[in-house]
């Protein structure tokens, strides 16, 4: 039996396990695409990556609506810090949430995103998509 804790081990047979894409990787692609999807409003994904940046993107906005420190701290758990909205005013990705995106959907109820599909990506055929804040 292998080795629980020992990854990209070179042993008699070469390589027994080679870690590819893992769960802190994807967590972090998906902090930044929510990051810039917060500061452009819109980005392109594949099918898969646009189904998740919506549902955390979601969670965010219902963040930003209640606006409170507490909520504040949550977000920027998730989003990325060093990203500016505006570079010139030093307006964070945070600080646009809070302040522009939060309040404008604060009538409404939950569905500030949308996922439009596109036509496939040339290179591997995957599937893409549209995300964006509905106005």
């Amino acid at each position: 039996m292998a080795a629980q804790g020992r990854k990209n081990v070179h042993g008699k047979t070469g390589v027994r396990f080679k870690a590819a894409y893992t769960s802190s990787k994807y967590k972090a692609m998906l902090r930044n695409v929510v990051t810039e999807l917060i500061v452009h409003e819109r980005v392109v994904v594949t099918l898969g990556v646009a189904k998740d940046v919506k549902n955390l993107a979601e969670r965010m906005v219902t963040k930003a609506k209640n606006g409170d420190l507490h909520n504040r701290r949550l977000a920027a758990a998730v989003i990325r810090p060093e990203v500016y909205a505006d570079a010139e005013k030093k307006v964070t990705a945070l600080d646009k949430l809070f302040a522009e995106i939060g309040p404008r959907y604060k009538e409404r109820n939950g569905g500030y995103t949308r996922v439009l599909k596109m036509v496939p990506r040339r290179g591997d055929n995957a599937e893409m998509a549209i995300v964006e804040f509905v106005k």
